[in-house]
């Protein structure tokens, strides 16, 4: 798993089981590879890049994730290993125009990690007319029904959660896409636990505009991609002549004003994961707008490793050939099953 924050590659050993007509887990050896400052920059303006610089960029990223996977594999020890489910790294969403592009999931991916793949799961939901996003919510339903809301708080937040016998979710808003590209400026990879955007001040001024925005007006199913942060959120930010920090503590107010909105039922309890977990000012001003709320932050392997984990859930059901995506959450016209199978 490879999310829009650039943190870096995200590997996880996981086991399921099934019995009884439930699904349970386990999360065995994990880590995160970091790109290299190279792969950082060549990522992140791949959204400008021409057709046949895509093309280049998904032969090379590809290789790059097969050899880590295959690296990953071997320093473990790894055995009996019935698949590799991989997300590969989102580029460009545009589902509105029918398109959505995640390198790293050319046939190749199986040679170069030697063995059998599940990937490249957005596609076909796209082509039925969905949004390709979000998948988790599905792994959300299986194997964390304990909970009222799951949140995911990544490169952007997103929302799942169940409504008149339906898994509905969507995309909230950005989150570490815009936190992490300010801190960035000052040298640094993310803001340590919202540290620095608490120091700023808020500006009701940005706070308002960015709560104006019309994405926040449109029904679900919705969903972001890098593309919305390149084009509308920084643009908006940066018109606002103010210091970074303010900058980073109006939007993080605004993120947790957003969430808060999301959720339609104020009270139960709501189940946090992602880098933004560990963004203890975030996390205290989403408690503050929904205070009736039981906010769960769980280990530091649930936090980390909660997309991937269900990422490889979706890979088993595809092997299985069974539905690892709800319309009711993406928007396509069916349920179905997706994901394509090399090696």
């Amino acid at each position: 798993m490879s999310g829009t924050s650039l943190d870096g590659i995200d590997l996880a050993q996981l086991s399921f089981h099934f019995s009884g007509g439930k699904w349970a887990y386990e999360i065995g050896v994990t880590a995160t590879f970091p790109y290299t400052s190279a792969w950082i920059g060549r990522l992140k303006k791949a959204v400008d890049f021409s057709s046949e610089e895509l093309v280049e960029l998904n032969v090379d990223y590809t290789k790059l994730l097969g050899q880590t996977i295959f690296d990953f594999i071997a320093q473990h020890q790894l055995t009996s290993i019935d698949a590799v489910c991989s997300h590969g790294h989102t580029i460009l969403h545009q589902p509105q125009n029918g398109f959505t592009l995640q390198i790293g999931n050319l046939p190749e991916l199986a040679e170069y990690c030697q063995q059998k793949v599940v990937c490249d799961f957005r596609v076909q939901d796209v082509a039925l007319g969905g949004q390709g996003a979000p998948l988790v919510p599905f792994g959300d339903r299986i194997l964390f029904s304990d909970y009222t809301y799951c949140l995911n708080l990544g490169g952007f937040s997103n929302v799942s959660y169940e409504q008149n016998g339906q898994r509905l979710a969507f995309d909230i808003s950005a989150v570490n896409t815009v936190l992490n590209f300010y801190a960035q400026q000052h040298g640094w990879d993310f803001d340590d636990r919202g540290a620095f955007a608490k120091s700023g001040k808020l500006n009701e001024s940005l706070f308002n505009a960015l709560n104006a925005l019309p994405y926040f007006e449109l029904a679900p199913p919705k969903s972001l991609g890098f593309e919305y942060v390149k084009t509308t959120l920084l643009p908006l930010i940066d018109s606002f002549s103010i210091d970074t920090a303010s900058k980073m503590h109006s939007f993080t107010e605004h993120v947790a004003h957003q969430i808060a909105l999301a959720l339609p039922v104020k009270t139960g309890s709501l189940l946090i994961t992602g880098g933004g977990a560990y963004n203890d000012f975030l996390v205290a001003r989403i408690q503050h707008y929904l205070p009736n709320i039981d906010v769960v932050i769980p280990n530091k392997k649930t936090i980390e490793f909660k997309e991937a984990l269900i990422f490889g859930l979706l890979g088993v059901l595809r092997l299985r050939n069974e539905i690892n995506v709800l319309h009711s959450v993406t928007g396509a016209s069916k349920d179905h099953c997706a994901g394509y199978v090399f090696g």
